[in-house]
């Protein structure tokens, strides 16, 4: 017979729980969770190395690149379709 595993919090999270439960009861308790909160958050950012950081630049500006002849081409195409519809705005004949 299999056996039923019941899946409980530690106690550590409980605590947790509770202090941030308390704390968000006043004002000053949340800006302090929420610096706190802040502080964990940034230790977890990690910094490209120069080497990252130029491949992510160059990759960024050749994509700019390639976007801003795709919309330059575009505006020329439809430009020149547009003159071909409805003329140069020249009065014919006057």
């Amino acid at each position: 017979m299999a056996r039923k595993i019941v899946d409980e919090p530690s106690e550590e999270i409980v605590a947790n729980a509770k202090q941030e439960r308390a704390e968000k009861r006043n004002p000053l308790g949340r800006v302090a969770l929420f610096i706190r909160q802040v502080i964990a958050e940034l230790k977890k950012v990690v910094t490209p190395t120069r080497k990252e950081l130029l491949s992510f630049t160059a990759v960024v500006l050749v994509f700019v690149v390639i976007m801003m002849a795709i919309v330059s081409g575009l505006d020329a195409v439809f430009g020149f379709l547009t003159i071909m519809v409805f003329g140069d705005g020249n009065i014919a004949g006057g």
